[in-house]
């Protein structure tokens, strides 16, 4: 398989593998954290979840990295990346202790989604810093399995550290005094990732040095300016931007399919029975992540035998089919394949946006190219929690926003299909 060839070159590199590890480090330690976050939120006893509080929660979660992708682009290009995979997670550690005080205290709870915010914050610089680094530990031509490897293992990671906090719920309790543990246990694991940052050169990871480029200071003043040379820049590779489209349109109709699991499990499924509502939707995001797992060896296999421009979609249009085929009866087992078959076509839809933007935008708007990736990555996330919570009934069955999805992801794939047609770009190099 050549992807087990591709895997075995990017492997051999040092440097890449200790990027690698501080990805791997840092994630599984984030999927602790979310599901510390969302079981509080989604899941307390004590709370009646509806559609619009899930979009409360979701905005939580993710609109710090939309607010701050345009900042963050500023400063991802011009200091040192290495130093940002250092000093974030010690950051991100001492925040996240401060949440977990905050929770066990018994304090408002406004005051631990502050926390909750600026900790996902400083992950912002760490993950844009993330994404822009890999392109100067791996070669051009194996970009594309990098990305195959790097972002899905590291989402994989993330589903494992769900499930261990799945796990330690049940050692640590699911009230807030065992919900702060759980991100004190977050804390100690993500300080793991700035220690395996640290093994690496100052100047491995870029930016290359642009004489020519403003200081960061003045980059702020006009950082909307800045951002929009690097829409100019992306709109200049209709390849990069169309399947960043593409990805921002499944994390839309993606983010509907998480609040139709979320409020189906907490009351059609399980009749407001909190943990089992709890372990059924830990159960969809295990058979997610197997399909993100799979993605891995999937994606390269397509894209070399259909392209890339083919294959992404390929992949929006079958997860608009067997969304109607498997969600429309509303049963428990449809859910869980649904899951399973939406990860394995979002994540490969999200490796080749990777590949896109680092094989395609020039190193000197690599940090604002991933800033503006988030920003769609993510808000588009709130911005479809907020339409389901218009659309959504209080028990989450809802016949419409199935429609919508499968729709969505055919509608996507013609889309994409009629922009990348004419691309003069290639899909390898």
């Amino acid at each position: 398989m050549s992807f087990v060839a591709d895997l075995r070159v990017v492997l051999k590199g040092r440097d890449y593998r200790r990027l690698f590890g501080t990805r791997l480090v840092s994630q599984f330690s984030d999927g602790i954290f979310q599901f510390g976050v969302t079981g509080f939120a989604f899941f307390s006893p004590e709370k009646q979840t509806t559609a619009l509080q899930i979009a409360a929660g979701l905005a939580v979660l993710f609109l710090p990295y939309s607010l701050l992708g345009p900042f963050v682009g500023v400063f991802i290009d011009r200091w040192s990346r290495r130093q940002i995979l250092v000093v974030a997670p010690i950051v991100r550690g001492v925040l996240l202790l401060l949440a977990a005080a905050l929770l066990a205290a018994d304090v408002p709870d406004v005051w631990f989604y502050t926390a909750a915010l600026a900790v996902l914050g400083v992950n912002r610089f760490f993950l844009a810093a993330l994404g822009a680094s890999l392109p100067h530990v791996v070669p051009k031509d194996r970009l594309l399995a990098a990305n195959a490897v790097t972002p899905t293992s590291g989402t994989v990671l993330t589903f494992v550290g769900v499930g261990l906090g799945f796990l330690l719920r049940g050692v640590f309790g699911g009230d807030d005094v065992g919900t702060a543990l759980l991100l004190a246990t977050s804390a100690v694991v993500f300080g793991g990732s700035a220690l395996i940052a640290r093994t690496m050169d100052r100047d491995l990871l870029g930016p290359s040095f642009d004489p020519g480029r403003p200081q960061a200071r003045e980059a702020l003043r006009n950082v909307l300016a800045g951002l929009a040379d690097g829409l100019k820049h992306l709109g200049r590779r209709r390849v990069a931007a169309a399947t960043m489209g593409a990805m921002a349109a499944h994390r839309f109709l993606y983010g509907i399919a998480t609040a139709l699991g979320i409020i189906l499990y907490r009351y059609y499924f399980t009749d407001g029975d909190v943990e089992a509502a709890l372990r059924g939707a830990t159960l969809v995001v295990a058979t997610s992540g197997v399909g993100y797992f799979l993605a891995v060896f999937i994606t390269p296999w397509a894209t070399a035998r259909f392209t890339l421009e083919r294959w992404v979609p390929i992949a929006l249009a079958s997860a608009g089919v067997l969304t109607a085929l498997l969600v429309t009866p509303f049963v428990e087992w449809g859910l869980l394949l649904a899951g399973f078959f939406l990860g394995i076509a979002g994540q490969s839809v999200k490796i080749c946006a990777d590949t896109a933007v680092q094989r395609d935008v020039e190193d000197a708007y690599l940090g604002r190219a991933f800033s503006i990736y988030d920003m769609l990555f993510n808000g588009m996330y709130v911005l479809a929690a907020g339409l389901a919570a218009l659309i959504l009934p209080p028990n989450g069955k809802s016949y419409l926003a199935v429609g919508i999805m499968a729709v969505g992801y055919v509608v996507a794939a013609l889309g994409y299909r009629a922009l990348t047609l004419r691309s003069r770009v290639p899909a390898t190099k």
